[in-house]
């Protein structure tokens, strides 16, 4: 019987080691960045042609290598830190496996100076798909210099499987980012097609934070620190208004290592209880320095998942150095005993007098006369600018009844005077600030039959397309004669024939969003509205490049803007639904949903971002409804080809069947 076990050849047992370490080009920036790391460099350059496929070299100015090391480098399991199984348990360093440069020399060609300083000669080496091509004495700056061309060149399979250049770039930066800010004390440079997207200087970790995420973040950090016999936490959090939508800015290092742990982000994000809006995210740069046999970290085959002997009390003592930075920076709202924080009193002791009216008569009603409930705009889920007209109506005249100031005559009511004037009994109708829909602006809908019986509303329902005409056939049928109620702001009440209709009211909203941008961008028919004054927005050097690949398509979408130097757009217009928002943050978080859309979900760009926009739009629309509104709402969401569901599954609505509402009552 023959044998049928063998040997791999070393060049496919490199290639297979590949599929490991090398997934794309930013795989192989990240082991290039720890070595220089690990060679104690100073200084840092990564120079990138079209996103890595054709060239990424980086260049160091650390200690450089021999002759003989330059050779074993390159050589499998050949590494500088293990001499022994009890090393495994003390890395404090990057790479340790001794396999990065092997396996990136298997499937790309290699260019490699390296020099040592107190050597007068350095060595250069060309590989090419694990062969070694020449290797000769040369002269050139001490450290190394390594160049990556023509990465997958020998295996087109994975070559093709490479996304487009922009999600590539993404990818590199994100490592690029990680491996800087681990970093501080060594100063980075990053190009791209001879175009520079960051130059950082050494210095303090509050100055790589700033000059990598922008100057907006000089006032967002507070130092965070916790020091204990086991483990010590230390780095920046930021403010709770600095909090976002997406998980981007959010960066755990384990000496000095990059991590994703859900457990420890749990517990700053706990930490942040209160303080944040519902689905926010808050920025941090968080240190963990710990003894290395605490932990396990060649559980994962990029690194970035370790294991904690004692998950617990990292919990724990992380939480509470968040907390006490929260605490000691005033982030969360203070509690003053002096004042009573669940009434509106105002600044005099002597407050609850009515107020004077114009002949000294009391003019406060009894609902007046009781103190009004504050809410504190940090226990929303929007900010203050985001709240809805007749909440902000509410507490303007809430904060006006506490102070005794005379109430000026209303001026709405002089139609009285003519009642009973010219022959009529009729009192003139007078506008009453309860009519439904006067918080709109708007007069109340006129009665059927009479002579003006359109109806105008000044909300965003009716810059959705109308389609009552061509609602579905299979659309449940609303009871005519009954109202649609709204609870909170949140939800909707809509009876039918079978039971109660629970209606998500921001899902609704994002399922029509979608289908409006959706259409807009594959018909590229987007309607644009020209701001009044064109605002200026200043973006991360990845969202920058973001917009360039995706300005066509944003343009569809009804964005208009132009470059105005550096990371630096100016807006002229935006979508026609999404007006009434901060144009500079619309665009901003927008780009910053493309990037993780892009990155975690793999769509095209089209759905990305009819999902990120109509995602961001949806948020804003959290406010009260009129009657006609909420009816307008629900016609509309059955027009969508999937009103019961989200663009990313969420259900919108649930039936409360009259059998399942008895059963509750049981």
């Amino acid at each position: 019987m023959l044998n049928v076990i063998q040997l791999l050849p070393d060049s496919i047992a490199n290639q297979i080691a590949a599929g490991e370490v090398v997934q794309r080009p930013a795989s192989v920036v990240k082991e290039l960045l720890e070595n220089s790391v690990d060679a104690k460099a100073k200084s840092v350059q990564v120079i990138i042609r079209e996103a890595g496929r054709n060239l990424i070299q980086i260049v160091d100015d650390g200690s450089g290598m021999t002759e003989t090391d330059a050779r074993m480098s390159f050589e499998r399991h050949a590494t500088s830190k293990i001499r022994s199984s009890d090393d495994l348990f003390r890395i404090r360093t990057m790479g340790f496996r001794g396999e990065a440069l092997a396996s990136i020399a298997a499937v790309a060609q290699i260019e490699m100076r390296t020099r040592r300083a107190e050597e007068e000669l350095g060595t250069l080496i060309r590989i090419e798909g694990s062969d070694i091509k020449a290797q000769e004495s040369i002269s050139c700056l001490p450290g190394t210099n390594l160049l990556i061309k023509n990465l997958f060149f020998n295996v087109p399979a994975r070559r093709n499987f490479l996304k487009s250049n922009s999600v590539e770039m993404r990818h590199i930066i994100d490592e690029f980012q990680r491996v800087a800010l681990a970093n501080p004390e060594v100063a980075f440079s990053l190009f791209h097609n001879d175009q520079e997207l960051y130059n950082l200087p050494a210095g303090k970790l509050s100055r790589r934070i700033v000059d990598m995420f922008g100057k907006s973040y000089r006032e967002q950090l507070n130092f965070c620190e916790e020091q204990t016999p086991y483990v010590t936490v230390h780095g920046y959090i930021g403010k709770p208004e600095s909090a976002r939508k997406a998980r981007n800015e959010q960066f755990f290092f384990v000496n000095n290592r990059y991590i994703k742990h859900n457990y420890l982000h749990h517990a700053v994000v706990g930490a942040y209880e209160g303080t944040l809006p519902d689905g926010s995210q808050p920025f941090y740069v968080l240190f963990i320095d710990i003894d290395p046999s605490h932990i396990d970290i060649n559980i994962h085959p990029t690194k970035t998942e370790i294991k904690f002997d004692d998950e617990r009390s990292v919990y724990a003592i992380m939480m509470a150095a968040v907390r006490k930075a929260v605490g000691v920076y005033n982030l969360a709202p203070s509690l003053d005993f002096e004042l009573d924080v669940n009434f509106l009193t105002g600044s005099r002791p002597d407050a609850t007098q009515p107020s004077v009216g114009v002949k000294g008569a009391s003019t406060h009603s009894t609902e007046s006369q009781l103190p009004r409930p504050v809410t504190p705009s940090w226990s929303s889920g929007t900010s203050t600018k985001e709240q809805n007209p007749s909440r902000t109506d509410s507490l303007d005249k809430a904060a006006g009844s506490s102070f005794d100031l005379p109430k000026r005559p209303s001026v709405n009511n002089w139609q009285t005077l003519y009642e009973g004037v010219a022959g009529t009994d009729t009192p003139v109708r007078t506008t009453d600030s309860t009519d439904e829909g006067d918080w709109l602006g708007n007069s109340k809908p006129a009665a059927p039959g009479s002579d003006n019986e359109s109806i105008t509303l000044g909300s965003r329902a009716n810059q959705l397309q109308m389609g009552l005409e061509t609602a579905g056939a299979d659309a449940p049928a609303l009871m005519e004669d009954e109202h649609i109620i709204q609870v909170q702001n949140r939800y909707l009440l809509a009876p039918v024939k079978s039971g109660v209709m629970l209606i998500d009211q921001r899902r609704a909203y994002e399922r029509i969003l979608y289908d409006q941008f959706h259409t807009a961008l594959t018909k590229q028919n987007g309607a644009s509205q020209q701001l009044l004054f064109p605002k200026t927005v200043t973006l991360m050097p990845v969202d920058f490049q973001l917009a360039l690949d995706l300005r066509e398509d944003l343009i569809h979408l009804g964005f208009e803007f132009d470059e105005l130097g550096a990371n630096t757009f100016i807006i002229r217009g935006v979508p026609t639904l999404t007006m009434g928002e901060n144009e500079e943050d619309l665009f901003a978080n927008l780009l910053t949903q493309l990037r993780a859309d892009t990155g975690q979900l793999k769509l095209d760009k089209i759905e990305s971002m009819a999902r990120s926009l109509s995602r961001r739009s949806a948020l804003h629309h959290l406010t009260r409804l009129s009657a006609t509104e909420c009816r307008s709402l629900v016609n509309q969401l059955f027009v969508s080809a999937n009103p019961s569901y989200t663009p990313m599954g969420e259900p919108v609505m649930v039936m409360l069947t009259l059998d399942k509402i008895a059963g509750l009552l049981r």
